[in-house]
C-alpha cells in the first residue's frame, strides 16, 4: 500500500498539478484516525502520524507531557523514560512515543484511500475554481449541454457554465452541441465544487462582442461609454474616440456594416444603435435619441434628478418614445438623465425661444 501511495501521490502533482505535501498529510490524518479505531482511544489523547516521504512507511505516536510522577500513562511520561527518546528532554516539555500498531495497515489503507479522495476531489474543485475566478467578466465560447428547468448548461471546458432564465435571450434556441458565446458573470464556490453563472443578456456581453470585433475597441483608440439594452430587442451604445482622425460610429460599424453585423448575428437579430457619446448633456441626449430626429433639448441642472425636456417633429413623437417606451427608456439609462419627450406642437406653449435646436 505504501509504495501504491506514493506513486500515486507523485503521478497526482505531476499530472494534475495538486501539492503533493496536501496529500502526504491528507494520509497522516488518515492513518490517525485509523490508529484511534484500532486503540479505540478517545480525544484525550494527542497522536500524529509521520509519513516517510521516500519510502511511504507510516509511524504512529502518542504526545506525551514529561513528568516527574505519572498517573496517566496515557498522556504522561516520566523523565527518565523521555529521555530515553529525546536525551535533551526536560519536564513540561512534550515527546512523542511511538505506538505503531502491527494490524492497523488494512484499516489505515481504507480510511487513507477515502481521505484521500477526499482532499483530491477539495483540491482539484478548489483548482477549477481559481482556474475560473480569474475569467470572471470576460467572454468564453461553449458548447450547450442540455436545458433542464429553463435552465441552460453550456459546456466550458474543464467545467459547466449555466445559464439562468433571466440571463436568456426571451425567444433564443439552445440546440445542445452548438457553440455559444456567453459572459461570465459570476463565479461562485459552493460546498460541492463551483457554479459559474453565465449571461447573454449581461450588458457587459455586448461590450465584449465590440471588443472582440472592433480593433479600435480592443486598443482603446474607441472607448465604450455606455451600454443601455434590452435584451433580444434593442441595444444603444455610446462610443467615443480622443484620436480626432477616428471615427467612432465607422469603427463600430466596420467595413460595409461587416463588424456590428457579426454582433447583430451573434445575438439573433438584436438592433443595435451605435451613437456618439459627447461630455455636452445637450448633444448627447439628442444623440441617444436616434433614430428619432430632434428639434431641441432643454436640461434643468437645478433639478436633482437630471430632467431633460426634449422636442422632436410630431411625425415622429411615436419613434423617439419607441413601443412601450423602449427607446425612451434606453435613453434614459444610456445618458444618466430623466427624459421627458414631447412633439412639436405640444411643445409651443412651454418651450421659450433661444433654447437649443437641433433643426437643420
Amino acid at each position: 500500500m505504501n509504495s501504491e501511495l506514493i506513486t500515486a501521490i507523485k503521478m497526482l502533482e505531476s499530472e494534475k498539478g495538486i501539492d503533493a505535501e496536501m496529500l502526504y498529510e491528507s494520509v497522516e490524518l488518515a492513518m490517525v484516525s485509523a490508529y484511534k479505531k484500532v486503540r479505540e482511544f478517545g480525544d484525550a489523547a494527542t497522536i500524529v502520524a509521520k509519513m516517510d516521504r521516500e519510502t511511504g512507511d507510516v509511524r504512529c505516536y502518542i504526545v506525551k507531557t514529561v513528568v516527574e510522577d505519572v498517573y496517566d500513562n496515557l498522556l504522561e511520561i516520566s523523565l527518565e523514560d523521555a529521555r530515553e527518546i529525546n536525551p535533551d528532554a526536560q519536564l513540561d516539555e512534550t515527546v512523542e512515543v511511538e505506538d505503531t500498531p502491527e494490524d492497523y495497515g488494512r484499516i489505515g489503507a481504507q480510511t487513507a484511500r477515502q481521505v484521500i479522495t477526499q482532499r483530491l476531489r477539495e483540491a482539484e474543485k478548489g483548482r477549477m475554481y481559481s482556474e475560473y475566478a480569474d475569467k470572471a467578466g470576460e467572454l468564453l465560447t461553449g458548447v450547450i449541454q442540455r436545458e433542464e428547468n429553463g435552465y441552460v448548461y453550456v459546456n466550458l471546458g474543464t467545467l459547466e457554465g449555466v445559464i439562468p432564465p433571466k440571463e436568456q435571450i426571451l425567444g433564443e434556441q439552445y440546440i445542445p452541441g452548438e457553440r455559444i458565446k456567453v459572459y461570465v458573470s459570476e463565479v461562485k464556490k459552493v460546498q460541492y465544487g463551483s457554479t459559474i453563472t453565465v449571461s447573454r443578456t449581461h450588458t457587459q456581453f455586448i461590450k465584449r462582442l465590440f471588443e472582440l470585433e472592433v480593433p479600435e475597441i480592443a486598443d482603446g483608440t474607441v472607448v465604450i461609454k455606455s451600454i443601455s439594452r434590452d435584451a433580444g430587442s434593442r441595444t444603444k451604445i455610446a462610443v467615443y474616440s480622443e484620436d480626432a482622425n477616428v471615427d467612432p460610429l465607422g469603427a463600430c460599424v466596420g467595413p460595409k456594416g461587416s463588424r456590428v453585423a457579426n454582433i447583430v448575428n451573434e445575438i439573433n437579430g438584436e438592433k443595435i444603435d451605435i451613437i456618439k457619446w459627447s461630455d455636452d448633456p445637450v448633444t448627447y441626449i439628442a444623440n441617444a435619441l436616434s433614430p428619432s430626429k430632434v428639434l431641441l433639448v432643454r436640461i434643468d441642472e437645478l433639478e436633482p434628478k437630471k430632467k431633460a425636456t426634449v422636442v422632436v417633429p410630431d411625425d415622429q413623437l411615436s419613434l423617439a418614445i419607441g413601443k412601450r417606451g423602449q427607446n425612451a427608456m434606453l435613453c434614459a439609462k444610456l445618458t444618466g438623465w430623466n427624459i421627458d419627450i414631447k412633439s412639436e406642437s405640444q411643445a409651443k406653449d412651454i418651450i421659450g425661444v433661444g433654447e437649443e435646436s437641433f433643426e437643420d
